[in-house]
């Protein structure tokens, strides 16, 4: 069982069960034969097949045309058929797509295509035996290849126990089909239900089927809360229900024996109904079975999948049984008071904005493009299409509610520095942009005429979404949920001010479909309140957009206010203008206020100006005879690689019998090569106590360090990608020449100049000169000094190089 179905074997089977399909009218086993293949086809999700065969009427076809139609009918559904699935859709061993379809099949032909009937015998072993006709007083063991409904449930079955399934009352909404939105911290992960008008519909239905047991179904378009207010209405009618939910496309033929014999009562929750259908699914036999088992079934189900189901034969005569109740997506007055009075953000929100598209459509479509879109960002699916819609929102921040000209957007999303747009080239990124979902929705509408691809922005979503394509306009709309949820994200990015100046840049270029004041004023307008009433990242954004206007004077009277008020972005930014106006002095405060706060560029371009600053001040002092300030401006001298200027400062210094500057006058000999005039500096300094001096006369005392250690030290490693070329010097002055090489080589891999000009040194020292000069003009294009040097003296050297 569960073989590979080779092509021979399925047209043997195909044939065979075809021939005998055929064949059954007025034979003894005719009618039960067809209601087999009837069922086999309903398994395997063929209805349509099942329909006309179950309504074929064989006086009136030829046999030979019915058998070729019907053999290429059953192999059809074998290859359509997936793999075999365990007890109750609990995945077993995958095995080959059409097994277990096949093996079905091989049983029916095999129990119809008996000679004769014969007597039942005792049984033996390898014995198959069909138990549906017989009348049993006791225990019965038997095996079957075909998965009847009222079998025992199989002993290593992976499903669970009813007594382990939870209460109605226990259910999370969120694991059974009810979506979620927007999370808003301090409250729970759902708003609170809030009571529909249909809900005592619902229940009365529920409690009808709680007494008389059926199929209860919910029906609306999608994202309307159907899950939602299902659910509730089965955690107060059914509260101590067990709830079985079965994943889609469960195998549901074993549960009637799952919950014979149980104590507790069921409810089986089928979300998409759709999804539970067919011969391995609910259909009228197994509903049958459950309501005698007094077992509830509640699902929910979209008007279309409703349409379509409900025109198929053992579909439609499963919905014909159920009690419907249809949930509309727009809300009533009543509603919508009763989810403000909830006094939860993200309803009231919604019932301000929601129009009537509904409040649960707003609440979970708007949440799941926003995700969508978010997600779009990683460079593997969408990175340009969310730059452009990144831009198509910050304009709309800006202020900009015109029409979007293409070039527009494409210049600010290229702005945004998202890694990946190369992948995905401008139409693939509209397309994705501009395609509806969830039935309902577009983040931008795109149109295909120039040179205007895109109209104005709608106040909210759901609005666009409701307007007919002729009263949106030929032109796009750019998500205004978007937009609303960008402002109130504390985490999403401030719209930059080289944005703002795109915004009225392009009003200025096109007056005549922008007012330049009036879009001037509405990217004011968006913070001048906040602004006014000291709002330090408001007072920011304005500077930004004066600066990107070229309106200097402005922007820096907007970047000193956000700055007193505290706003360390801005204190920087006013800092870096007044050093570059030449004012340094002024501008130390602003930038130790943002250095403080953790901007680096800041904190670097202070400490320069101060380092600067001291140099001035010691050199004053030096000058007015100060020993100390003499020994500080050499500390910051030699820092700097002025050794003549630094060894100058310390004996200014000495001469005054300053011993304080011992030890920096003994690094500057070790530096100068002079290790017996830098001991002589370094003990003074250790016996006056300094440490530091004491440290390097122990290193001093200590046996030298030869080129072993050096070589273990510059060990290769990519933590420090220069250790490639100093571990190639070592080596070449241990005279291991060619690893040496192979060192270089590694460095001049890893961008290090150095490593091409090391090697071709040592290539011109083997006799090499013809390689040698091409690893000088590789170290040379890298910009290293000497080997440009090297090229410009060597003949035929071009004058980019010598320059």
């Amino acid at each position: 069982m569960g073989e590979r179905v080779d092509d021979r074997e399925l047209e043997r089977l195909a044939g065979a069960a075809a021939e005998l399909l055929v064949g059954l009218p007025g034979t003894p086993d005719g009618v039960r034969g067809r209601d087999e293949f009837v069922r086999w086809f309903e398994r395997h999700g063929l209805d349509g097949f099942a329909v006309e065969l179950a309504a074929a009427d064989p006086a009136t076809e030829d046999n030979a045309w019915r058998t070729e139609l019907w053999r290429d009918r059953l192999r059809e559904a074998i290859l359509a058929a997936p793999g075999p699935l365990g007890p109750l859709g609990r995945t077993g061993s995958p095995g080959p797509p059409g097994a277990q379809a096949a093996d079905e099949l091989r049983a029916i032909v095999d129990e119809l295509d008996r000679p004769d009937p014969t007597p039942l015998r005792a049984p033996e072993s390898g014995d198959l035996l069909d138990f549906r006709e017989g009348t049993f007083h006791g225990q019965v063991i038997g095996v079957q290849t075909v998965h009847n409904s009222y079998a025992a449930p199989a002993p290593d079955s992976a499903q669970p126990p009813a007594l382990d399934w939870l209460l109605a009352k226990d259910v999370e909404p969120l694991t059974h089909g009810v979506r979620p939105t927007r999370r808003v911290r301090g409250l729970p992960v759902l708003p609170p239900y809030v009571r529909r008008d249909q809900d005592g519909a619902v229940n009365s239905a529920v409690e009808q089927a709680r007494s008389e047991s059926g199929l209860v179904v919910v029906l609306g378009q999608a994202y309307v809360g159907k899950s939602r207010a299902a659910l509730a209405a089965m955690a107060q009618v059914l509260p101590d229900h067990r709830v079985f939910a079965p994943a889609r496309d469960e195998d549901l033929r074993e549960l009637p024996a799952l919950l014979r014999g149980r104590a507790e009562r069921c409810v089986v929750w089928l979300d998409d109904l759709d999804g539970h259908l067919g011969g391995r699914g609910l259909e009228p036999r197994l509903l049958a079975q459950l309501s005698a088992l007094e077992a509830v079934v509640l699902a929910t189900m979209r008007d279309e999948a409703y349409d379509k189901c409900v025109g198929t034969s053992a579909q439609g005569r499963l919905l014909d049984l159920a009690q419907l109740v249809e949930l509309p997506r727009t809300w009533s007055p009543a509603e919508l008071e009763r989810a403000e009075r909830t006094g939860d953000p993200r309803l009231t929100e919604a019932v301000r904005e929601s129009g009537t598209v509904g409040v649960a459509t707003y609440l979970a479509i708007g949440h799941r493009l926003w995700n969508d879109w978010r997600r779009a960002r990683n460079p593997q699916r969408h990175p340009r299409a969310h730059a452009l819609v990144r831009a198509a929102v910050d304009l709309a921040r800006c202020g900009l509610t015109g029409p979007l000209p293409r070039d527009l957007l494409v210049t600010v999303h290229d702005g945004y520095g998202i890694a990946g747009l190369e992948r995905e080239s401008l139409d693939d990124a509209w397309e994705w942009a501009g395609r509806r979902r969830y039935g309902s929705l577009r983040m931008l509408r795109c149109s295909d005429r120039e040179p205007r691809p895109f109209e104005d922005v709608l106040p909210y979503a759901v609005r666009a979404a409701e307007r007919s394509d002729r009263e949106a306009g030929p032109f796009g709309n750019v998500l205004p949920y978007f937009v609303h949820t960008a402002e109130q994200d504390d985490g999403f990015p401030a719209v930059a001010g080289w944005v703002w100046g795109q915004a009225v840049e392009a009003a200025r270029a096109d007056p005549s479909a922008y007012d330049v004041e009036s879009v001037v004023a509405g990217a004011r307008a968006a913070y001048a309140k906040e602004a006014e009433a000291g709002d330090g990242s408001a007072m920011h954004a304005l500077g930004l957009l004066d600066e990107s206007l070229g309106e200097g004077e402005k922007a820096e009277s907007w970047f000193r206010r956000a700055a007193e008020a505290g706003w360390t972005e801005s204190a920087g930014r006013l800092g870096r203008l007044l050093v570059e106006r030449g004012e340094s002095r002024e501008a130390e405060s602003f930038l130790e206020s943002a250095a403080e706060a953790g901007d680096h560029e800041a904190a670097t371009l202070l400490g320069k100006l101060l380092r600067d600053r001291a140099a001035v001040w010691f050199e004053a002092a030096k000058k007015s005879g100060n020993p100390e300030a003499a020994h500080c401006l050499g500390d910051l001298l030699l820092a700097d690689g002025d050794a003549d200027g630094a060894d100058d400062c310390y004996l200014t210094a000495e001469q005054q019998g300053y011993a304080g500057a011992a030890r920096s006058a003994g690094v500057y000999h070790l530096l100068a090569n002079a290790p017996e005039i830098a001991r002589v500096w370094l003990e003074r300094a250790a016996a006056a106590g300094d440490d530091a001096a004491a440290g390097l006369l122990l290193d001093m005392e200590g046996e030298t360090e030869g080129l072993a250690s050096a070589e273990g030290y510059f060990s290769v490693s990519d933590t420090y990608p220069l250790d490639n070329t100093h571990h190639g010097v070592v080596l070449e002055k241990l005279g291991r020449l060619d690893e040496a090489r192979k060192d270089y080589e590694k460095g001049y891999a890893a961008d290090d100049p150095y490593a091409a000009y090391r090697l071709a040194v040592l290539l011109e020292e083997q006799g090499d000169g013809e390689e040698a000069g091409v690893w000088y003009r590789k170290a040379a294009v890298m910009g290293h000094p000497a080997a440009r040097k090297a090229v410009a003296g060597r003949p035929g050297a071009p004058d980019t190089v010598k320059e």
